[in-house]
C-alpha cells in the first residue's frame, strides 16, 4: 500500500511540474505560418531577442471574444501574456514582413500542436494610416474580419489551411491578426503577421 501511495505522489509531482513548465496548461496549441507570424519568425530564428516564445510559438493563448473581449490593447500580439511580451514590441516597425498582393486569393496556413474543436479562424487587418512603430490596438484594426473560416466544432488537421481573398484596398505595410477560436474552452490563439501589400 505504501508503494502505491508513493508512486501516486511521485506521479502527481511529475504532472504538476509539467503543468508549471508549460505555463499552467497541459494542452498544445498553434500559430500562423503563412503569412509568417511574429512567433513563427522567432521560432525559425529569423528574429532574435524573442524570449520564451521562440521555444513555445504555439502557446500564444488568451481569452476569446475578440474584439469585444480578449487581450487588452497593446498586448494583443502576446494574447496578454507577460511571458510573450516581445511579440507586442513593434521593434520600430522592423519585423520581417511577408509580401502579399492586395485582393489576391491566399492560402492561410497554421501549424497546430493540438487539434482543438474549433469555432472558426478569423483574420483582421490594420487600417490605412496604421503606425507600425506602435503596439497593436483595436482602433488600429478594421472593425470586422476580412475573412472568417467557419469550422463548426470540427478539429482541424495539424497543418491547417484556409482559402480566402486578401483585402483589395490595402497598400504598403500592414499587420494581419489571426484569431483561432476554440469551441470547447473560453480561449483563442492569437497570431500577428507583419505584411506588405
Amino acid at each position: 500500500m505504501r508503494k502505491r501511495i508513493t508512486a501516486a505522489v511521485v506521479g502527481l509531482g511529475i504532472g504538476g511540474a509539467a503543468l508549471l513548465f508549460t505555463g499552467g496548461s497541459a494542452q498544445g496549441h498553434g500559430f500562423s505560418t503563412d503569412p509568417a507570424s511574429r512567433q513563427s519568425n522567432c521560432a525559425d530564428g529569423k528574429v532574435s531577442n524573442c524570449g520564451a516564445v521562440q521555444y513555445e510559438p504555439q502557446s500564444v493563448e488568451g481569452p476569446k471574444g475578440f474584439p469585444e473581449a480578449g487581450p487588452k490593447d497593446g498586448s494583443i500580439c502576446s494574447a496578454g501574456k507577460d511571458g510573450f511580451k516581445e511579440l507586442d514590441d513593434p521593434r520600430g516597425g522592423k519585423w520581417p514582413a511577408t509580401k502579399l498582393k492586395a485582393g489576391a486569393d491566399h492560402t492561410f496556413k497554421w501549424t497546430l500542436k493540438a487539434r482543438h474543436a474549433t469555432t472558426d479562424f478569423r483574420f483582421y487587418v490594420t487600417k490605412d494610416g496604421w503606425d507600425p512603430s506602435k503596439p497593436l490596438t483595436r482602433d488600429a484594426l478594421e472593425s470586422k474580419p476580412f475573412l472568417t473560416v467557419p469550422m463548426n466544432g470540427k478539429r482541424p488537421p495539424a497543418q491547417w489551411t484556409g482559402e480566402g481573398k486578401l483585402p483589395a484596398d490595402k497598400k504598403g505595410r500592414h499587420l494581419i491578426l489571426g484569431v483561432w477560436n476554440i469551441a470547447d474552452t473560453g480561449n483563442a490563439f492569437y497570431s500577428c503577421s507583419d505584411v506588405t501589400f
